[in-house]
Order: structure tokens, then C-alpha cells, then sequence
């Protein structure tokens, strides 16, 4: 599992194990645990395409960002 930091969001890191394109495994470290692990098991079996097509730009309390936005980042980083 590759562990990546994430910028101005409350989970710190994420653990991304990727098969192909697809995910295998995702893990928040850090942030609010209920909706971290809703996206965990949401994600799961995804492509990465598909994750990034949904994910990104959603913005949590005005920051810019989100957890799910630095999920979509993080994966556009590893394509």
C-alpha cells in the first residue's frame, strides 16, 4: 500500500493499494471516521477514472478542498 500526504484536510494521509487502474484498497488516516470509511468501501473496486470523475472538486467547510478531493488528486498524481 502506498501511503501519500494530503494538504488542508483533516485526514493526513491515504493509503492507496491500486490492481491496474483499478482499487484494490483505500485508507484514510485521519479525519471524520464515519464518512472516511463510507468512501473506503464506496471506492473499492473502482477505476481510478472513475473515482477521480466523481471525487474531484467536491469542497468541505469553504477549505478548496475535501477528503474525497485529495483522494482524486492523489490518484491523478499516480496516472
Amino acid at each position: 500500500m502506498k501511503i501519500l500526504k494530503t494538504k488542508g484536510v483533516c485526514a493526513k494521509e491515504i493509503g492507496i493499494k491500486l490492481e491496474g487502474n483499478i482499487i484494490e484498497k483505500i485508507e484514510f488516516f485521519g479525519g471524520c471516521d464515519g464518512n472516511t470509511v463510507a468512501i473506503e468501501k464506496l471506492v473499492e473496486g473502482m477505476s481510478i477514472e472513475e473515482v477521480i470523475k466523481r471525487l474531484e472538486g467536491i469542497d468541505c467547510s469553504e477549505r478548496g478542498t475535501s477528503c474525497p478531493d485529495q483522494l482524486a488528486k492523489l490518484l491523478r498524481e499516480l496516472v
